[in-house]
């Protein structure tokens, strides 16, 4: 097993591994583990692994989640398929940055994704260091938004498009979640920005001590927000992944956002994702 480091900030390519081996392997796993929770993201090529070795090796980290929007794999419940298609022009729309499942009271661990197909060129993802994001943030706005929390919402993202009736159907299913602005690793004790594509607002900044007038609050916390979720797009913490065939991603969902690149033709783009169910954050 070797590491190769891809950027000075985030990701790292997994050499000489086959995922298979550590379904069974304890120390590999231990091994994995403690890279990815280093680098926050690992890259491996050429794993040509079936469908049941990728949601064990997934399960090792722990239980898998489904995904209430975008339907599992009936035999391999959790493996979520993300599939691209020529035939599918309402599908051609990609993603924003963003942290997974974030409207979840609990969002993922992580996620482990296999490349089955994809384009010759384009349909790249790039990954963000939200821990990197957060400490290079002026002391101003790290005091500023300390004790800020956020509401995050399946309705308002992925439900936007849909039928008013079935749109408020989802988010009575699903909740807006409220996290903190600012969460803590519960593996590395570091501080990492917790805001995304999927939070719409903060939740306690309308305070005597950030409002005055109205313009204080609105929009002033959204030009806030605007400014907290803009961080990920900052090169320097970032690390951007060319898919292969058999290619895979892991990643730790609670330290990292990421953006899936629509810069390709219509074509066929096959993903395959196992969710890892997380914790609350604090």
């Amino acid at each position: 097993m070797r590491i190769e480091q891809l950027t000075c900030s985030i990701g790292a390519e997994v050499i000489g591994v086959n995922l298979a081996d550590a379904v069974h392997d304890d120390a590999l796993f231990a091994e994995i583990r403690a890279q990815l929770v280093k680098h926050k993201v690992l890259f491996l090529r050429n794993q040509d692994i079936s469908r049941a070795e990728h949601v064990a090796f997934a399960r090792r980290f722990g239980d898998l989640e489904e995904h209430p929007v975008v339907g599992s794999d009936p035999e391999h419940p959790g493996l979520v398929q993300i599939y691209k298609t020529p035939d599918q022009p309402n599908a051609r729309y990609e993603n924003a940055w963003h942290t997974d499942a974030t409207w979840r009271e609990a969002p993922p661990f992580g996620c482990v994704l296999r490349c089955v197909e994809t384009p010759d060129v384009g349909g790249d993802t790039i990954w963000a260091n939200m821990v990197l994001a957060y400490e290079n943030l002026p002391e101003d706005i790290k005091n500023k938004i300390a004790p800020l929390r956020a509401r995050h919402s399946l309705e308002a993202s992925f439900g936007a498009a849909m039928p008013i009736e079935k749109r408020l159907a989802l988010k009575a299913q699903y909740p807006d979640a409220e996290h903190p602005v600012v969460r803590i690793h519960p593996d590395t004790g570091e501080k990492i920005l917790f805001v995304n594509a999927f939070t719409t607002h903060f939740t306690n900044f309308h305070t005597p001590a950030n409002v005055r007038f109205g313009q204080d609050c609105a929009p002033g916390s959204s030009h806030l927000l605007n400014y907290l979720i803009s961080q990920a797009n900052i090169p320097e913490y970032q690390v951007r992944w060319r898919w292969q065939k058999n290619s895979v991603a892991i990643w730790d969902n609670r330290s990292t956002q990421h953006y899936a690149v629509m810069d390709y033709p219509p074509c066929h783009r096959k993903m395959e994702r196992a969710g890892i169910v997380g914790d609350v954050p604090f």
